[in-house]
């Protein structure tokens, strides 16, 4: 999310990668910690991100609806020419937003409404405080200033960018929140911290996973992991919808945040997992022109994520959320100041903020800790299941399907001993990509076949060159080299080594369909 002065600037569409969605967990949330099973959390928060330094100034205290009392202010990023100094934007000293932007008296009438503040450092425009201060306790000081000025128990830190892929600024962002942390609870002013990174339906970069392991190995207990879910470029499917696009995401990113967490020492259940997760749309047109998240989208995301007990819900922006003047024409041009959708009179914030009841100001005091599993895989019966059961003796070919743990998978490249639900963080680790559950009712899906002389029946006297067809028990098969004497039965269990490979299945159906 970026602090301009008219635009936002483009965000570069993130790479497209096979999107894998394993079992597992992932949570959102500044919750409070009642059990071991997370079954009394801190209620659910929305907190829009309004744009301190854009112009035109948006009076975020002129409340416009409930839903829109809570702002996450941003963002707090390092002065160009003071390398520890906080700003707004790198255009307002902290005395100077006050001065000249009435920022501090603008957030006692917020909060005079019942209104609560947090704030946001980063941001893709600027660089993070920790990217140019690279002195740990001048760093601190810095985040410590601009916590204690504006009273504030919730912060944000906004990664992307420069300052997501500088991975040794990650680390003294990391033991500075962590330090920060730490004073603010011993001084009776506990702080919850979120880390907000740029998400895709195939989850958090590989650098969004490295900053979230730099906070948990630094000692940050993270109140959550906000997903931007916006701007997915090439990560999102031509026709898929920008809700379709965010559920996929924040599943990802749940799956993603467990093995992370699994790996840190601190496991925790899913619906802890699920409180630990926020998600921030960026409302009507996006900075890649294709991608819309309209109203609609914002209902099914609103449902989804009450349904799925995330614990934040934030948008980008407060300052847009409302429709264009006639004069502004060009609707697929991104503006700081409307939502480039016509809104009919309805705010993004009132819908996308239903059932999220809690506020700002977090249980920052409570702190995270391991929660036993309680998970017991179930057991795959072969006559209840559409596809035979993955077993790690066997090899599988591109395309083949398997059920594990009552779910299907589908064989992404030839693979052998790979579990079909191993805790990875990308979906490029693993070959395997998850179908979905096995339904009630199901049964072994009957294998297609073609009819008696559509190819000779293998022999195994005959000899057969590169390209030949052959029928073994009404199942086809492709020679892949010249051979004799080699069942195509052998090919299941050991498809490199055979001269046989089956035609797939929708290969068999067109030649059905062919033939008709």
């Amino acid at each position: 999310m970026s602090t301009t002065k008219r635009l936002s600037p483009l965000r570069v569409g993130l790479a497209a990668v096979v999107a894998v969605a394993l079992l597992a967990a992932g949570y959102a949330g500044f919750d409070r910690w009642q059990s071991a099973q997370a079954s009394e959390t801190q209620q659910s928060w929305f907190a829009a991100y309004t744009d301190v330094t854009a112009t035109p100034t948006f009076a975020f205290e002129d409340v416009k609806s409930t839903k829109g009392r809570n702002v996450m202010l941003s963002f707090v990023v390092a002065d160009n020419d003071a390398a520890c100094t906080p700003t707004w934007g790198s255009f307002y000293s902290l005395q100077g937003a006050s001065d000249q932007l009435d920022l501090d008296r603008r957030i006692a009438r917020l909060q005079q409404q019942h209104g609560e503040v947090g704030v946001s450092f980063g941001g893709l425009s600027n660089d993070e405080l920790a990217t140019t201060c690279t002195n740990s306790a001048d760093l601190v000081d810095a985040y410590t200033t601009v916590v204690k000025r504006y009273d504030v128990s919730t912060v944000d830190y906004d990664v992307e960018g420069d300052d997501l892929t500088n991975h040794a600024a990650g680390e003294r962002r990391a033991k500075a929140v962590a330090k920060l942390q730490e004073e603010r609870r011993a001084a009776g002013h506990p702080l919850a911290v979120w880390l907000t990174l740029p998400a895709a339906p195939s989850g958090l970069t590989s650098d969004g996973t490295t900053a979230v392991a730099q906070f948990l190995k630094a000692g940050v207990d993270l109140a959550g992991v906000n997903a931007m879910t916006m701007d997915y470029g090439d990560g999102k499917g031509a026709s898929q919808r920008m809700y379709s696009a965010s559920v996929q995401t924040l599943q990802e990113v749940h799956r993603q945040l467990g093995v992370l967490y699994k790996r840190s020492g601190t496991p925790l259940t899913d619906g802890t997992l699920w409180h630990k997760i926020g998600a921030t749309p960026m409302i009507g047109q996006n900075d890649v022109q294709d991608e819309v998240f309209t109203m609609a989208d914002a209902k099914k995301l609103n449902t989804w994520a009450t349904q799925r007990g995330l614990g934040r819900m934030s948008m980008w922006s407060l300052n847009r959320d409302t429709t264009c003047g006639t004069n502004y024409v060009n609707l697929s041009t991104v503006s700081n100041s409307c939502s480039g959708v016509d809104q009919d009179g309805v705010l993004f914030a009132d819908v996308l903020g239903k059932g999220f009841s809690g506020g700002v100001v977090a249980a920052a005091s409570d702190v995270t800790t391991a929660e036993p599993s309680a998970t017991v895989q179930p057991t795959d019966d072969p006559s209840t299941s559409p596809y035979p059961v993955w077993s790690s003796d066997a090899s599988y070919l591109e395309g083949t399907k398997i059920v594990w743990h009552r779910n299907v998978y589908e064989a992404k490249w030839w693979t052998s001993g790979d579990l079909p639900d191993d805790p990875v963080l990308s979906a490029y680790e693993t070959p395997w990509q998850l179908v979905g559950p096995v339904l009630a009712g199901e049964k072994p899906v009957k294998q297609v076949t073609l009819p008696a002389g559509t190819y000779d029946a293998w022999s195994g006297t005959a000899t057969y060159d590169t390209g030949d067809r052959v029928l073994f028990d009404g199942i086809p098969y492709q020679a892949k080299w010249w051979n004799t004497g080699n069942s195509p039965e052998a090919s299941t269990s050991d498809p490199d080594g055979s001269p046989w490979v089956k035609l797939k299945d929708s290969e068999i159906k067109q030649i059905l369909q062919d033939g008709s």
